[in-house]
């Protein structure tokens, strides 16, 4: 226990409670003991993510910039002799696969078992064989909330046996590639890879995703304290559970329109030639939201470039401009504030709203994430930090609204 003490700060920033932090992974330790019988398990640690900018962008091969965040999902872990991946997670079943079953099971889509197996193939069609280990989990990662949960646990279990039967020889970008193709291919939710890569790699980093089977990674130097903003985000208590729907029509859309120039990714078209085209796009397409997506697309990939720009050059509010710009893109444009099903609850609009309200135009806000429920993010500076927090929670509930950390650590053992 005493060497994690040393890591936490790569984990947790600089504000953290130690002693919060030794009972919290005493317990985890405790339970391991408790629940599968062994003593002195390893420990890994996997962040959640933070968009910063590209929304929806990474499924048509775009760019994005994303983050690492203090909130993490943890494991203690033990091996196995057999092909058992067990994984007990604190206030769920206790799920039991057998990976020595390659094939995609129907029955197990949208589960935490087709996760498992899934990634157990990715590594096997990478040329490694693994095997069996049991886990039991606790996470700060909010579900359903735009965080990514769901990505957070997808890389934990991939460096899990990245660790135990690979030697760590698969880098983060490696094991988000297999979460992501765990998430498309066995559990049938068609993501890109923005979330699983941040979670995965650590710190602030740009993804040009242009060459899909090697996206470009570039770490982005920044500190957002050192302008005098914190970055906090206000869960505003909607689940993702049902939404799936929502977020499998962006890339399809996007793709009807690269689909009018013989392209399978908006990547592929030129952003001058689609303003040109847009009448007869209209005319052969007809789906109006379709051209929206798509104008998103066009204007997003440009503002990372920009956005990128101006952190390096430590041009703050010209940053926060575009921030801006990306929450109201993302609004307008790509739609994906709220579901056009279910057009009376619109937590992310109205938490949007108090926010701009608040800031009264200091700071920034934006939808965090993939969007219809969850999250928003916002720019805050210093001095603000209280009225703010305190105004979202009166909206959305005590500790609706987070201070967060850049987490500097990639997903890993740390014990």
């Amino acid at each position: 226990m005493d060497s994690l003490k040393n890591i936490y700060p790569e984990l947790y920033g600089a504000d953290f409670s130690e002693r919060e932090m030794d009972s919290r992974f005493s317990k985890l330790i405790e339970n391991h003991l408790r629940i599968f019988g062994k003593k002195n398990p390893m420990v890994f640690s996997s962040s959640g993510r933070c968009e910063i900018a590209g929304n929806h962008t990474d499924h048509n091969l775009g760019l994005v910039i994303g983050a690492s965040i203090n909130l993490d999902t943890i494991a203690a872990v033990s091996k196995r002799d057999d092909g058992r991946v067990i994984v007990a997670s604190e206030g769920f079943p206790i799920v039991d696969v057998d990976i020595s079953e390659r094939m995609v099971v129907e029955e197990e889509k949208n589960t935490t078992n087709s996760l498992i197996r899934g990634i157990a193939e990715g590594f096997r069609l990478r040329g490694v064989e693994v095997g069996g280990w049991e886990a039991n989990t606790t996470t700060r990662v909010l579900k359903g909330s735009g965080l990514s949960s769901s990505a957070a646990i997808e890389v934990l279990c991939g460096e899990i046996f990245n660790s135990l039967y690979s030697k760590d020889r698969l880098p983060p970008i490696e094991i988000a590639k297999i979460g992501q193709y765990a998430e498309n291919v066995y559990f049938g939710k068609p993501s890109g890879l923005l979330d699983q890569a941040s979670c995965a790699h650590g710190g602030i980093i740009s993804i040009d995703f242009k060459d899909k089977n090697m996206p470009i990674v570039t770490p982005v130097d920044v500190d957002f304290s050192s302008f005098g903003y914190s970055l906090i985000i206000t869960d505003t208590k909607g689940s993702h559970a049902d939404l799936t729907g929502e977020y499998a029509a962006i890339p399809p859309e996007m793709r009807l329109v690269a689909s009018y120039y013989g392209k399978e990714n908006l990547r592929d078209v030129d952003f001058i030639s689609f303003i040109s085209d847009m009448r007869d796009i209209r005319e052969k397409i007809d789906n109006d939201r379709a051209i929206l997506r798509a104008y998103h697309y066009f204007s997003e990939n440009e503002r990372v470039i920009r956005m990128v720009d101006h952190l390096k050059k430590g041009e703050f509010n010209s940053y926060l401009s575009l921030v801006n710009e990306s929450g109201r893109s993302s609004y307008e444009y790509l739609q994906n504030v709220y579901p056009s099903s279910s057009p009376k609850y619109q937590g992310i609009s109205v938490a949007l709203a108090l926010s701009e309200h608040i800031l009264e135009g200091k700071g920034a806000s934006r939808v965090q994430g993939g969007g219809f429920a969850g999250t928003i993010q916002a720019y805050v500076p210093f001095d603000m930090r209280n009225e703010y927090k305190e105004k979202m929670d009166m909206l959305f509930g005590e500790g609706s609204a987070i201070e967060i950390a850049i987490r500097h650590r990639p997903v890993s053992r740390i014990l």
